[in-house]
């Protein structure tokens, strides 16, 4: 890096650092960022100038003179994040710290020949109303596989998209940054920032509901591939010659324990009717239904054989599962927990698991996260678009970068 870019990128590092450690001292900065506290002092006296930062009451301390404690300015920066499943998109503002301060859900249709007009004048009208008046980019999330993140071409078997250029699509109506992701990567990058994962470098988020996703947190970042196709925990083979899923292949993960396939076999144990769906079979298990219940341990027991297997290959920190299914999981985790700690190495059986309550705005807020994340991209994953995302953080109040 030139010395110019290294300037923008350490700003910009700080701002996101406080954004999701909360108030920090100076020194916490340069032990968090690996850098000089010489240059910590130099960039946080220009970011106090700007008026990107304010000072803030001193930390308490056990001797010596206490820390003076940073804190970002009420408007600091914000970011666009957009969930997108097949009938349906969620969209919020985030704060630079990550909090929700809007959310918006309206019906979508994926398979409409005018999808993506349609979308793009959706995403717009979010955006021109939108409260921050340093908006950094829009950060999108869906079903499938994504080539780059500041490309931005998807295929989704969910979406019924085959190369869709996406990326390309809002970033020439919007004018802005726009950085595109698998919707699990997106959920992983948030945990790592603000939630379970916080703190910590190597880390499991899995996700249960109409299929089974997976991100990766490796040496604190995403683990996307060699394609962008990591992560994709619903098809590892789970049973020889099983149920055909929807990839084309038999016996995968998502094919014996995603919603349709429960229900499916709750429908065969005559748990509920032909026309019931993953509601009335959760209902049947709250009410103590033993079939109901084995249904739920059953698929708990094989998610718990196939994560065993990637905590002994990938050794993470914490798993975190979330997801629709995870309103059911009380009964998924009386074949889960056995079969997980059975199915790890000795010295792994302790792996802590988080299991998340599941909602649109938190997806979305994933989402966001790919903006919010950029500043601690070192390996250059979000490409140009990053670039211009960093840029847009770390100019002076009231600057305005050339669209």
């Amino acid at each position: 890096m030139g010395d110019a870019t290294t300037a923008d990128f350490t700003r910009s590092a700080i701002l996101a650092c406080i954004g999701s450690l909360g108030p920090t001292s100076r020194a916490g900065l340069a032990r968090y960022l690996g850098v000089s506290p010489a240059l910590i002092t130099q960039k946080t006296r220009q970011l106090l100038a700007d008026g990107l930062l304010v000072e803030l009451e001193h930390a308490p301390s056990v001797g010596g003179r206490p820390a003076q404690l940073l804190g970002l300015a009420a408007d600091a920066g914000g970011a666009i994040g957009v969930k997108l499943v097949a009938d349906h998109v969620t969209l919020v503002e985030v704060g630079i710290g990550g909090a929700i301060l809007r959310s918006q859900t309206q019906p979508f249709d994926a398979a409409a020949p005018t999808a993506i007009p349609a979308l793009i004048e959706v995403v717009r009208r979010f955006v021109d109303s939108a409260t921050s008046q340093r908006l950094l980019g829009v950060g999108v999330g869906v079903p499938g596989d994504i080539d780059e993140q500041g490309v931005g071409t998807v295929d989704s078997t969910q979406l019924g998209w085959h190369r869709v250029q996406l990326g390309q699509a809002l970033r020439t109506a919007l004018e802005i940054p726009v950085l595109v992701d698998n919707n699990v990567n997106a959920m992983a990058i948030a945990e790592h920032l603000y939630g379970q994962a916080r703190g910590q470098d190597h880390a499991l988020v899995v996700t249960i509901g109409t299929g089974v996703g997976g991100g990766i947190i490796v040496d604190g970042g995403v683990y996307r591939g060699s394609s962008g196709g990591a992560g994709e925990i619903g098809h590892i083979p789970a049973m020889e010659d099983g149920p055909l899923c929807q990839c084309g292949a038999r016996g995968c993960l998502e094919a014996l324990v995603g919603q349709e396939a429960l229900v499916a076999e709750g429908q065969r144990r005559g748990v509920i009717g032909k026309d019931a769906g993953i509601e009335g079979l959760r209902a049947q298990a709250d009410r103590g239904d033993q079939r109901a219940q084995e249904v739920f341990s059953t698929a708990g027991h094989l998610l718990g054989r196939a994560l065993a297997g990637l905590v002994n290959a990938l050794d993470p920190e914490v798993i975190i599962i979330s997801g629709e299914g995870v309103d059911a999981w009380r009964h998924w985790s009386f074949g889960f927990e056995p079969a997980l700690r059975s199915g790890v190495v000795p010295r792994k059986r302790g792996v802590p698991v988080a299991v998340e309550a599941w909602h649109d705005d938190r997806w979305a807020q994933g989402a966001a996260s790919l903006i919010l994340a950029t500043p601690f991209d070192s390996q250059g994953v979000s490409g140009d678009q990053g670039e211009r995302v960093r840029a847009r953080l770390s100019a002076v109040r009231g600057d305005r970068e050339s669209q």
